[in-house]
């Protein structure tokens, strides 16, 4: 089945730089919208988290605009491996990171694949801590 492990949260200065990845194992990645999320400190509802950035199967991203700018996201097809460059971290980037997958819908769809319900399949969070 798919599974989805984040690793690479930690505390880090404003600032500062921090390198989030999100291994990816029972599917193939190239097929698959894969997300960062973010749940602010006191959002633990599924529903409260908020996209940071998507990249799709064929590698084109979008970004929130609160991050666009200061974060990359990438992905390695070969190793199913996600990753979040996180630069210039601002304390207002404290949260819980989440990685997200999705496989790539057989009918056309038209969502923009920033909302929470657009996926089905999430990791177990990673914590960001950024301090002022």
């Amino acid at each position: 089945q798919v599974q989805l492990v984040e690793s690479g949260g930690g505390s880090v200065q404003a600032g500062g730089s921090l390198r989030l990845s999100c291994v990816g194992s029972g599917f193939n990645s190239s097929t698959y919208y894969m997300a960062w999320f973010r749940a602010a400190p006191g959002e633990e509802r599924k529903m409260e988290r908020k996209g940071v950035a998507v990249i799709s199967p064929d590698g084109i991203t979008t970004y929130g605009d609160s991050v666009q700018g200061r974060f990359t996201i990438s992905k390695d097809s070969a190793s199913n491996t996600l990753h979040l460059q996180m630069n210039n971290v601002k304390p207002e980037d404290t949260a819980v990171y989440y990685c997200a997958a999705e496989p790539l819908p057989r009918v056309k769809y038209g969502g923009s694949w920033f909302y929470w319900y657009e996926y089905n399949y999430w990791g177990q969070g990673t914590q960001v801590t950024v301090s002022s």
